[in-house]
């Protein structure tokens, strides 16, 4: 559910006409609904509760939409962040998460990025390699720390989700192979500088079936039950996330986040760990809009194209992963409108630069407003100033009121840290 709705004709955020934004904030711009984003986070929590799980802690990952305004909503409800670079752990913590509940994950941390971690005293490392647990160990010395670790295991397990956000295959680049996690774990607890005490799993992104995450909660469990018994105090289980997420009329069927808690308890709830989850896409794709304007329809020989002045660097996901995102007018048009097919393009020059391909809708004129749907995850975030396009700007809605919360930079912003060489001025 989200609170995106048409009212006498006109599409609201919330208790927000969309188009009296776009009169004041111009076009393409990004909205966020903090109601939907409240409820998607309470809806996991309130799973997780309810399947009697007695210690968990919500990291939402910060990656699929790191605007501060986002990550301060989540905050407010008790969120913790799954970060993957520092420019994201000074995102969370500005945004209002303490370091305690930030856990930090990625293939290529550096050392500087592993000092700024260990001096905010966050909870965790997910670390993917024993190169990358001697840095941290070295690191931890130089400063007197100790870094808390969970070994991120690689199950080798097919999510069935997309080639390019699978991460729990043996050919991914993510983890460490599951027959060499015992030695790794001697190899850390050897260490100084280093507590090994919990175990990560992350297998792949909208998942859209229980059955991957079941097959990897077991091999955890097993795991766990075998480290224990070499000596090593295993105290938290960080199961990544995954969760999918309903994009309209793509008859994907998400599975039910009860379900899934349940099944969590189910395997291991009486493990005594900590458990931890990093949502990010279950929480933010339904709670954003792309609203964009109509420059001008184009009819060809094999194709009706409605140019749009969204493009590919405001929304990456339907060229880079063949994403399919509703779309639909801001003022909404009757059963007696004829609609024809057409492909909702943007102005880059690139003939990957789409929105949405055979799309039913009328033919609109330039101005009218369109909204894309389900781009609140892994939308802005992926943006791109290609073709000195500036960023999309920002908008969060709370109720009756919004605010931007990423201005559109102007072109002298834009073009600020370039400088012509001194040998052509």
């Amino acid at each position: 559910m989200d609170h995106f709705e048409y009212r006498d004709g006109d599409l609201f955020a919330e208790n927000v006409d969309i188009s009296e934004i776009a009169a004041q904030v111009g076009t393409p711009f990004y909205c966020y609904s903090s109601a939907t984003l409240r409820r998607h986070y309470a809806v996991l929590a309130d799973a997780l509760a309810q399947a009697g799980l007695p210690d968990t802690l919500i990291c939402y990952s910060v990656k699929a939409n790191s605007n501060i305004g986002v990550v301060a909503t989540l905050a407010a409800q008790g969120a913790g962040a799954d970060i993957v670079s520092q420019g994201e752990l000074i995102r969370a913590m500005k945004a209002g998460i303490p370091a305690e509940k930030i856990v930090f994950s990625g293939v290529g941390k550096t050392a500087p990025e592993m000092r700024a971690a260990l001096h905010a005293g966050i909870a965790q490392f997910n670390v993917e390699s024993l190169s990358e647990i001697d840095m941290l160990a070295s690191v931890a010395q130089d400063i007197g720390a100790t870094a808390r670790i969970a070994l991120r295991v690689n199950p080798d397990i097919d999510a069935g989700t997309h080639e390019k956000i699978s991460t729990g295959k043996a050919e991914n680049k993510f983890g460490i192979a599951w027959e060499d996690a015992e030695a790794a774990y001697a190899h850390a607890a050897a260490l100084d500088g280093i507590e090994a005490n919990g175990i990560d799993i992350h297998i792949g992104s909208q998942i859209t079936d229980l059955a991957p995450f079941r097959a990897a909660f077991e091999k955890t469990a097993e795991l766990l039950d075998r480290l224990r018994a070499n000596g090593h105090n295993i105290t938290r289980l960080d199961l990544g996330g995954g969760l999918g997420v309903p994009y309209e009329n793509n008859n994907e069927t998400p599975p039910d986040p009860v379900a899934y808690a349940q099944m969590i308890e189910q395997i291991l709830g009486d493990k005594g760990c900590q458990i931890i989850l990093e949502p990010g896409r279950l929480i933010a794709a339904n709670a954003g809009v792309l609203v964009t304007s109509v420059i001008r329809s184009k009819r060809g020989q094999a194709k009706n194209f409605m140019i749009v002045d969204a493009a590919m660097t405001e929304l990456l996901r339907p060229t880079l992963y063949g994403a399919y995102h509703h779309i639909a007018p801001v003022i909404e048009t009757t059963t007696s409108d004829q609609t024809i097919d057409w492909d909702v393009v943007g102005p880059v020059c690139e003939s990957g630069d789409f929105l949405g391909l055979s799309r039913p809708l009328p033919d609109m004129p330039s101005g009218a407003l369109l909204a894309v749907f389900s781009v609140g995850a892994y939308g802005a975030v992926l943006g791109s100033s290609y073709n000195t396009r500036p960023a999309a700007p920002e908008v969060l809605v709370d109720g009756e009121r919004f605010e931007i919360v990423r201005q559109r930079p102007d072109y002298e912003a834009m073009l600020d840290g370039e400088t012509v060489p001194d040998w052509l001025s």
